[in-house]
């Protein structure tokens, strides 16, 4: 195994440079297209309700494979949607940004359950009492109900992230240079597989585990007193 590391060391850091700079930006993608469906999920408003419930229903339920493969076959390659110029990197560079999108759609639904439970749990006399202030849906949510359900769910939305860093594999499905594509052609290429998948998996704990302390730590710090 630490042949195999002091051999492809470069390739390797390379590898999973990729895979956290897909994993972050697709948090973040999540996060934010997460908490805005949420939203819809508890409007007043019906239709925005049915809306949330249809994304996270459609997604929730939808193959991440499919959902990735078509982003780039479908938009990319087929309608020619692109999201970098020209150029001999573009193919890459689009296949990268459109791996970004997908995961961030399909993990923003199980941000928006997430979220939709730890709303659930913030007591009703919050929200009244903000209505009695005159302060509207979005207001309230904002300012009164998201900061404690954001509270209330840390370790989850942590474990969320954990399987979005390690559903980033997923990428490679359509030729993201990331961690699984290193690790399907050192397959090919070494007759080393116990010691490929050792090399592999221990980089995905390096990545997962201080993540997982860290909103461990967090979900303590800021657990919201009932």
């Amino acid at each position: 195994m630490f042949d195999l590391i002091s051999r492809y060391d470069t390739q390797i850091l390379e590898a999973f440079w990729v895979t956290i700079k897909l994993s972050v930006l697709s948090a973040i993608g999540a996060l934010v297209l997460g908490t805005i469906v949420a939203g819809l999920r508890v409007s007043p408003v019906p239709v925005a309700r049915w809306v949330g419930a249809a994304y996270v229903t459609i997604f929730r339920n939808t193959p991440l494979t499919l959902i990735i493969v078509f982003m780039s076959l479908g938009l990319y390659t087929t309608m020619g949607w692109r999201l970098a110029g020209e150029g001999p990197d573009s193919l890459e560079q689009n296949n990268f940004r459109f791996a970004v999108i997908g995961l961030s759609i399909y993990t923003a639904a199980f941000v928006c359950e997430s979220l939709r439970a730890g709303i659930n749990t913030v007591p009703l006399g919050q929200s009244e009492a903000g209505r009695s202030l005159g302060l509207g849906f979005l207001q309230n949510l904002r300012l009164i109900v998201l900061p404690q359900a954001f509270r209330s769910v840390i370790a989850p939305l942590g474990s969320v992230l954990i399987a979005l860093t390690k559903n980033s594999t997923i990428a490679s499905a359509i030729g993201v240079a990331e961690a699984a594509t290193l690790m399907a052609n050192m397959v090919e290429s070494e007759a080393a597989l116990l010691a490929i998948g050792a090399v592999f998996a221990l980089g995905f704990v390096i990545l997962t585990l201080p993540t997982g302390l860290f909103f461990g730590w967090l979900a303590k710090r800021y657990e919201v007193a009932r």
